[in-house]
């Protein structure tokens, strides 16, 4: 496993276009997950995030992944699952003080974050961690999330002349007045 997370950390760029593009098709298919159910396909596909992340990145499911923000590499893999950077015990050569033969996951992170686009997100204080979010699937409810904003803007876009001129449907009626028949159509209706 050990081997395979520093191959995805190595790797980090093509990971993180990887990961750009499983979101894109999460948020594509979330109307049919929301026809669906978000409650039913919660369990298959947390069970598929789970194991493809458990091969590549050593996952732990802690329900709030932030790979994309920590260059591949897991902060729940640090033995002290510290997620905002490394410890004061970091051993000469980036090596962990609890496990001295294993690389401090931070620094790991630090690398792959160098190799990514959006590597100056590991600068980004994260929030602590939820534990009640354990198990579930993190593709689910960042993509939920997202689409959730997406709906939200097109609505705003939608509603933005409505809202402007809230007194405007008084004034005006809602539909253009009807056009006069040509004579033509009104001869082949008699």
């Amino acid at each position: 496993m050990y081997r395979i997370r520093l191959f995805a950390i190595r790797h980090s760029r093509s990971f993180e276009w990887i990961y750009k593009r499983v979101e894109q098709v999460m948020i594509a298919l979330d109307p049919v997950l929301r026809k669906i159910g978000y409650d039913r396909v919660e369990r298959p596909i947390a069970f598929v995030e789970k194991c493809v992340k458990t091969v590549l990145f050593d996952c732990k499911m802690c329900g709030q992944c932030v790979l994309s923000s920590t260059g591949m590499s897991c902060p729940m893999n640090c033995p002290k699952q510290l997620r905002n950077g490394p410890c004061g015990g970091v051993r000469p050569g980036g090596y962990c003080e609890v496990i001295p033969e294993m690389k401090c996951v931070w620094a790991l992170a630090w690398d792959g974050a160098s190799r990514m686009k959006g590597g100056a997100q590991i600068a980004t204080v994260l929030p602590p961690v939820e534990r009640n979010l354990e198990g579930s699937s993190s593709w689910l409810r960042v993509s939920r999330e997202k689409a959730a904003h997406l709906r939200e803007a097109r609505e705003k876009r939608r509603t933005a002349i409505a809202d402007a001129f809230p007194g405007a449907r008084k004034n005006e009626p809602s539909a253009a007045p009807l056009a006069e028949e040509p004579a033509r159509a009104q001869k082949g209706a008699k």
